[in-house]
């Protein structure tokens, strides 16, 4: 599904809160995706910079250290190019609030004194940024006192290997993120990120240096009752130059089950998902190879699918 459209994306300033709540919350209906600015209170410019060349270093790795780097749970390791995804691949970093999740990191992949500490405060600012805007989005719901203490956060590094022969190529398939949303640092210099909005057209969404952006995954859209947007995207090559990004997901719950808040819930607005574990959901999405959001289909109240009593009673 070819594009030439280009999506204009709210900008969300978040040193101006609560003004910003109403556009935040109006964005993440619509188009399941905004822009901040004004966040180097928790992500300076310099630090990001830096993590961008270590990023570079670390995929410059012979690939049995980058395979070192294997999965703590389902698809959080190191992806390799695959037929699926030939011009991709990622290292990932599961729990970066967790000192330890990070040094080990850091040591499998022999990272050296000045690529740990960056790692290190980089991972630390994500996360701490990360839990203001999901603050920042239940407040603008009504719900001031939820808290995603608890929630664990993966980073996850990506580098697109484009040629001359891969323009207008798939670089990662079409999916929704699995989890409640999704903070992207992009390369400031290379396009390809698409969404799809509410028509179903695959909008392009261009780098915008000074911001990062936000994406809502599966659990956002459960959380809020069906209110926010999952949205759908896509990396398409634009031209023959690597790509990469750094896409840092605040997932789900590590030990309650995800559910709607009963504030969300009523008359009106009956409940629209089953209760159930994210770690579950998660490898649902990845057995059954449903990675744009179909696999929503399988907690929806009142569904016939088989999986749905597996992942509202089983709890590890």
């Amino acid at each position: 599904m070819a594009t030439n459209n280009q999506c204009n994306v709210a900008v969300i300033d978040l040193q101006d809160f609560p003004g910003q709540s109403r556009k935040m919350i109006e964005a993440c209906e619509e188009l399941g995706c905004f822009r901040i600015t004004n966040h180097h209170q928790f992500l300076p410019p310099t630090l990001s910079v830096e993590m961008r060349a270590v990023i570079r270093s670390l995929f410059d790795l012979p690939v049995e250290i980058k395979r070192r780097n294997t999965d703590v749970i389902s698809g959080s390791g190191y992806k390799a190019p695959s037929q699926i995804n030939p011009h991709y691949e990622a290292l990932g970093l599961y729990d970066i609030a967790s000192h330890e999740a990070v040094n080990d990191f850091c040591s499998l992949l022999n990272a050296s004194p000045h690529q740990r500490e960056t790692i290190q405060m980089y991972a630390q600012a994500i996360h701490k940024l990360a839990m203001d805007i999901a603050s920042k989005l239940a407040q603008g719901m009504g719900l001031a006192s939820f808290s995603f203490e608890g929630w664990p956060c993966q980073f996850r590094i990506n580098k697109y290997n484009f040629s001359p022969e891969t323009v207008n190529s798939s670089g990662v398939q079409i999916h929704t993120d699995s989890g409640f949303l999704t903070i992207l640092q992009e390369d400031e210099n290379v396009g390809g990120l698409e969404v799809m909005d509410k028509s179903g057209t695959f909008v392009a969404v261009e780098p915008l240096p000074g911001t990062l952006l936000v994406n809502l995954g599966d659990i956002a859209k459960v959380w809020s009752n069906g209110r926010l947007c999952n949205v759908k995207h896509r990396v398409v090559c634009k031209e023959p130059r690597t790509r990469m990004s750094i896409a840092s997901f605040l997932l789900g719950p590590k030990e309650a089950k995800v559910e709607a808040p009963t504030e969300l819930v009523d008359f009106s607005h009956p409940r629209l998902y089953v209760p159930f574990f994210y770690l579950d959901y998660r490898n649902l999405r990845i057995s059954k190879e449903l990675q744009a959001g179909e696999a929503l289909d399988f907690v929806r109240a009142n569904s016939e699918k088989e999986h749905v009593p597996k992942l509202n009673k089983r709890k590890d």
